[in-house]
């Protein structure tokens, strides 16, 4: 004979499973906060910035936030983010943060949420091609045989070397003389005027040295080389026993910036999972260069481009969302 037991007593059994069940998936779960309060990310003044930030906002709607994009200056932006009417910032570079920024992050009113992950820097750079005109390089002697080759009509008989616009200063000026170079810097034009020498200069084989940073669209079209310049060391630029030139400062290269996410005091305790996946996201040069190509050269559309990027790059943003739903 069969043994049946009672129905009251499967219902309970039943809803016992059910209840552990769910308190298993809910221990799982993602830790959302508040989930229905509007995530207000800043908007910067350069195309790299709007297309971190884009495709981290995207990146919060998967998990289920509302995202706003603010626009908002370099600067103004930490006061906003110390007052919570910003929620995060998601790329300063920490050579052009200004004098607020370290006074509100130790104040605790702004936190740092960790490295963006971009090799953001500056430095003197060369048509790739350069390599079997100058044998050598990226060595700094290199360069410096090879000025003879650089050298024209306003600068002989020293190379030239193109350096950035007049107002926004002419660090490299300093820098040759220190360490000892057969160039002469002649200031661009514009920021316009600089890509468009590296363009004609890498199309005509013509040989150029210049100032220049790093992320750029042009260099998602154009294949440079860096020369080597001295490790920069801040004594470098303040006192002259520091270096090869005992008589000068600024024997050295160029300070090379992070690149950092920072956000509100209260994010972290109001969007749990929202700060898991912006501590873990990460944005690399060559993705960004391409994606600055289409938009500031070829015209193309940020939030297109941006989505198209999410789109193609799941097994790199995956791991990130799943440990943020795992929070």
């Amino acid at each position: 004979m069969k043994s049946w037991a009672p129905l009251n007593v499967i219902r309970t059994a039943s809803l016992a499973l059910v209840v552990a069940l769910f308190a298993n998936a809910s221990a799982n779960a993602a830790d959302m906060g508040e989930s229905g309060d509007t995530i207000n990310l800043a908007i910067n003044e350069w195309t790299g910035q709007h297309i971190s930030t884009h495709v981290a906002g995207q990146l919060l709607e998967k998990l289920g936030y509302t995202v706003d994009y603010v626009n908002a200056g370099n600067y103004p932006q930490f006061q906003a983010l110390a007052d919570g009417d910003i929620h995060a910032t998601l790329e300063g570079w920490t050579n052009n943060l200004g004098d607020i920024y370290p006074v509100k992050k130790e104040s605790g009113e702004i936190v740092d949420i960790g490295d963006l992950g971009l090799n953001a820097g500056e430095g003197w750079l060369y048509p790739k091609f350069m390599e079997e005109m100058c044998p050598g390089l990226p060595a700094l002697d290199a360069m410096d045989a090879c000025a003879e080759q650089l050298a024209s009509a306003e600068t002989f008989p020293q190379g030239r070397f193109l350096s950035y616009p007049a107002d926004w200063g002419n660090r490299s000026e300093g820098r040759i003389a220190a360490i000892g170079l057969n160039y002469k810097a002649v200031p661009a034009g514009s920021e316009g005027a600089l890509v468009a020498e590296l363009k004609a200069a890498d199309a005509a084989s013509k040989p150029l040295f210049m100032m220049f940073w790093r992320p750029h669209w042009v260099l998602a079209e154009v294949d440079v080389g860096w020369v080597e310049l001295p490790a920069f060391e801040a004594a470098c630029e303040a006192d002259p026993a520091w270096g090869s030139n005992q008589e000068a400062i600024n024997d050295c290269g160029f300070e090379a910036p992070r690149t950092v996410k920072v956000a509100w005091s209260g994010f972290q305790e109001k969007w749990p999972a929202a700060w898991e996946l912006l501590s873990m996201y990460q944005m690399n040069n060559a993705d960004q260069e391409a994606m600055m190509l289409r938009i500031d050269n070829l015209g193309e559309d940020l939030v297109a481009v941006t989505k198209e990027w999410v789109d193609s790059n799941e097994a790199n943003w995956k791991p990130w969302v799943d440990a943020a739903m795992a929070n």
